[in-house]
């Protein structure tokens, strides 16, 4: 992974590089990003620059020896952990290695869902136990083989949890010529004894318009079609690449649909949604949920008298200006408070079925009824 290969971030990639010039490399940082914003693609970027035998002022030569071996996650000298399914307190990662290395190769924006079904993880929960924070240190102390550092990528060290604390003594006191890299993307899950003993490096969303010229350059679509992607990502480009995934002219059906069937109170007709729904996976469920918080949001700007704002094109825009003649504010952070729950509930494996019926459920009290649920408040005050 060069420099070059990862979209935009080009001051967080100024600041990495003049570390290495400067030879200011600190022993351990904290890569701290949202989801999709190539917090993990700069690490890995980061760790092939500085074991580069070539590289230029900005980046890594990608020809040399190492970064041959960095290009195909084989180095002897680059290491990784990260959260796996298996309960076993023996369990650590390596027995993942091969499909980590496969889908970091495909996809440098993975996330934890993808990571899972690569596994076929299902219900599982992903952990960092002891025995891999024991595999990590024995690793962390071994002397560099080829390189002259090692480097130790751990993604989402949240799953740590109380285990981190076997790490800090390695982290604030680490053998020579050692880089730790902590990917992380919530820092209200990491401890604070390991937030002390890292320098932070904050990675924020990515731009719109970097999604969109990154859609236009590597995706067959259009312009408008890349505009409209890239704005309902909201700066993540693996929502993008999701997004781009799913037949959106069914999650526009479905969606609207959902809404139409739901106002007029037709039951026959939200049963067999509700059907439906629960057979078209996991992801695409919460595809659907995201794509209809968006749509209630472009909502929210035309009720806010903010229409400038709204980015859709042709029967998207018609169904927000429509359907927002049926809505007030209350109303709409109602429809959004509720889809909200039911993607955390699906993230944690709830049943599709009974989550949709009550989601519906909900909907027609709030849409036909003009029933909120308590403590419902304006968004935009």
């Amino acid at each position: 992974m060069q420099f070059r290969d990862i979209v935009g971030q080009n001051e967080v990639k100024e600041h990495l590089i003049r570390t290495v010039a400067e030879n200011r490399v600190s022993h351990a940082q904290l890569f701290l990003g949202p989801e999709g914003s190539g917090n993990f693609a700069l690490a890995l970027a980061y760790a092939q620059f500085i074991s580069c035998t070539e590289r230029s002022d900005t980046d890594s030569c990608g020809v040399c020896a190492s970064c041959r071996k960095y290009n195909k996650l084989i180095h002897p000298d680059l290491h990784f952990s990260y959260p796996f399914f298996r309960g076993g307190e023996k369990e650590d990662s390596m027995a993942d290695l091969e499909e980590w290395r496969d889908l970091v190769l495909t996809n440098p924006y993975f996330n934890l869902d993808e990571w899972r079904e690569r596994l076929d993880a299902q219900n599982k929960q992903p952990n960092i136990n002891k025995a891999e924070c024991m595999n990590i240190l024995h690793r962390l102390s071994l002397k560099p083989f080829e390189s002259e550092y090692k480097a130790m990528i751990i993604w989402l060290p949240e799953y740590l949890k109380n285990e981190g604390n076997r790490l800090l003594k390695t982290l604030e006191e680490p053998a020579d010529k050692t880089l730790i890299i902590l990917v992380a993307q919530n820092q209200d899950q990491l401890l604070n004894t390991i937030i002390s003993r890292t320098q932070l490096v904050k990675i924020p969303a990515l731009d719109q318009k970097e999604i969109c010229d990154y859609l236009l350059k590597t995706k067959n679509i259009s312009e408008s079609k890349a505009a409209q992607t890239a704005y309902l990502s909201e700066g993540n480009l693996q929502a993008a690449l999701n997004f781009l995934k799913e037949d959106d002219n069914d999650n526009f059906r479905l969606f609207t649909g959902w809404m139409r069937m739901t106002f007029a109170d037709r039951g026959p007709s939200i049963f067999e949604f509700v059907e439906e729904t629960s057979k078209i996976g996991r992801e695409s469920q919460k595809n659907l949920l995201k794509y209809g918080i968006n749509l209630i949001r472009e909502c929210i700007m035309v009720l806010s008298d903010a229409s400038e704002l709204v980015h859709l094109p042709g029967i998207e825009l018609e169904f927000v200006n429509k359907f927002s003649q049926q809505l007030d504010l209350a109303k709409a952070e109602a429809l959004i408070n509720e889809m909200d729950k039911a993607y955390y509930h699906i993230e944690r494996n709830a049943n599709p079925k009974i989550l949709f019926l009550d989601v519906s459920l909900q909907f027609v009290k709030i849409l036909k009824f003009n029933t909120l649920p308590a403590g419902t408040q304006y968004i935009l005050n």
